[in-house]
């Protein structure tokens, strides 16, 4: 028998609204133009091919106009958020969750996240604004060819396969919160499970908004290649400030045959 509204316990939204001291290692003043799709591109080094990608994006988010087939987002300022705010330096993503600093660590564990990592996961990353803080597989995982890291560090150690599959599924030019996404993204899974593998466990991601007026733009790339298997889970929090936050996400998943 279905229950009843009455039945139903309410979430508890308040455990996610707290903030940590806004302590960046790299930050980008507020507002979106061309300078500041090509300053998140040079902080990563990035590869031409990447860059060129960003800033086609950008050209098409400057010229497609606002969806209008759901609630109205005219209201939305974007020079009124900082694109880009990482507490690490670009490439600091942890493997030990202990080296992480200690206002990020106590964020995470009040979330529950190394908890569920010890107990339920193949894998867990973590985000934090701009920056993957942290990102970890288990050895068997890693053993059997699976891969599981933060899209940046997919472009520097597998470009192959991000090249061949990133933009595919959801291209620049799909809308205009994928043109912003694909102009001013950073971070994010990258997933990849070679033929036939079976992950078995689950992978997880977690992003996390801190600052106030701050822009989220992970990046996911999930590949399971012919007859693989794998169960991916994200989740996302922040804190309620009087100003808005700005989220906008792209996630591809690509699913090869029979996978």
């Amino acid at each position: 028998m279905a229950q009843s509204s009455s039945d139903v316990t309410p979430l508890d939204y308040s455990r996610y609204d707290f903030k940590d001291p806004e302590t960046y290692r790299l930050r980008i003043a507020k507002g979106l133009s061309r300078e500041v799709v090509e300053q998140i591109s040079d902080f990563k080094k990035e590869p031409d091919w990447l860059r060129e990608y960003r800033l086609r994006a950008y050209e098409h988010f400057v010229q497609r106009p606002m969806p209008d087939w759901g609630p109205s987002l005219a209201e939305i300022d974007f020079d009124a958020y900082t694109y880009y705010a990482n507490p690490l330096l670009e490439g600091e993503s942890k493997r030990s969750w202990e080296d992480l600093p200690a206002d990020i660590k106590n964020t995470f564990d009040k979330l529950g996240i190394p908890k569920a990592e010890r107990e339920f996961f193949g894998g867990v990353g973590a985000q934090y604004d701009s920056g993957t803080v942290y990102h970890k597989i288990r050895e068997d995982l890693a053993a059997k060819g699976v891969l599981f890291t933060d899209t940046d560090t997919a472009v520097k150690e597998h470009p192959d396969i991000v090249r061949k599959y990133f933009g595919k599924i959801v291209p620049y030019n799909d809308n205009k919160f994928s043109a912003l996404n694909s102009a001013v993204w950073s971070g994010g899974s990258f997933v990849y499970i070679p033929p036939g593998v079976d992950a078995g466990i689950p992978l997880q991601a977690y992003f996390r908004i801190n600052a106030n007026a701050v822009g989220q733009f992970e990046r996911t790339l999930i590949i399971a290649d012919k007859g693989a298997k794998v169960h991916y889970i994200e989740g996302c929090t922040a804190p309620v400030y009087s100003e808005n936050s700005l989220h906008a996400a792209v996630v591809e998943v690509v699913a090869e045959p029979s996978a």
